[in-house]
């Protein structure tokens, strides 16, 4: 570990002690990373700085996430109070943080840890990785590794595991998988955490993933490939945005793609975006021109544009970018 990395350890270690309440508050339309990562937090200050009060913030998520210690402990409402201390993690941008924004600007004192290469860091500390794997692996340059419990283990260990796909993404490297490792050692439980969490699916959520499947859509050769949910599917599913997981990147594994574009209905002026690459494209910088943005190979955006405009901005940004295979 470098120089500025333990000074940094140590600089956030000193910021927990002088707080006596902390909010800990993660991203809209919040993921495992996001999940893992703020409940790992929790359970780190509660279990190793006693005498804290400790909150945590995030909109309605995944029950799967349920067995994660902390999960009940979720606040989905901004309290009216101003907290000595608030942490923001796997948060992108400021406004990421939705119905939370005011409750994180007016702590005393703001951190900002996140893994986002479209993060320009919006905390009075800040720690950035963009060259790790999740903000979970992050995160844990800044904690003391000999006081992880079971329970932080598991949340961080699940949030590496969603940002990853199963360790199968480019951002895997010798360091995350070297952290899983002293994680499973802590007591992390691969096979639960794996399967509950990241491949189990409920029968309307194979459904509707199906649906979207079906009704796909391939542009530019077959290298960009399209599906979306319009409201009237989730009504027909009788699914909800929570279970979209698993859906772009099912589409990103199609034989020949490089880019996966996926869109839903979240309210009835807004479409979330969610892009992946295979390869080489870089779809931040795509997401970026909608206000997005995210990691090179997987970014999103929100847009008040319908399906079909942000569509084919989408892939006139995706094309420039496109190399023609021989």
């Amino acid at each position: 570990m470098s120089v500025d990395i333990v000074k940094k350890a140590k600089k956030f270690s000193q910021l927990i002690d002088a707080a006596d309440t902390i909010a800990i508050i993660g991203h809209k339309h919040p993921d495992g990373d996001c999940i893992g990562s703020n409940l790992a937090m929790y359970n780190y200050i509660t279990e190793n700085f006693k005498g804290k009060t400790v909150d945590v913030y995030d909109e309605i998520c995944s029950t799967s996430f349920k067995i994660l210690s902390g999960y009940r402990k979720i606040k989905h409402e901004a309290a009216d109070k101003r907290y000595d201390l608030a942490i923001s993690i796997d948060v992108s941008d400021i406004d990421r943080l939705g119905s939370f924004k005011e409750l994180y600007s007016t702590a005393i004192s703001t951190v900002c840890i996140d893994h986002h290469v479209s993060n320009k860091g919006f905390g009075d500390f800040c720690y950035i990785v963009p060259d790790s794997s999740s903000a979970c692996e992050a995160m844990c340059d800044l904690l003391d590794l000999d006081k992880i419990s079971e329970k932080t283990a598991n949340c961080l260990y699940l949030g590496i595991i969603h940002d990853t796909g199963v360790f199968k993404y480019s951002s895997t490297s010798r360091a995350t998988m070297e952290l899983a490792g002293l994680l499973i050692e802590k007591g992390a439980k691969p096979e639960i955490i794996i399967d509950g969490t990241f491949y189990k699916k409920s029968y309307k959520q194979n459904q509707l993933m199906s649906r979207v499947i079906l009704d796909s859509e391939l542009y530019e050769g077959g290298r960009i490939i399209f599906g979306h949910i319009t409201k009237e599917l989730f009504k027909e599913c009788k699914c909800s945005t929570m279970d979209t997981d698993g859906i772009v990147e099912q589409l990103r594994l199609t034989d020949g793609v490089e880019v996966a574009v996926f869109a839903y209905q979240l309210t009835k002026d807004t479409i979330k975006f969610s892009l992946r690459a295979k390869s080489y494209v870089d779809v931040n910088a795509i997401a970026s021109e909608f206000g997005g943005g995210g990691h090179v190979r997987a970014a999103g955006f929100e847009t008040k544009l319908t399906f079909e405009d942000a569509l084919e901005k989408v892939i006139q940004l995706a094309k420039k970018q496109l190399v023609d295979e021989k």
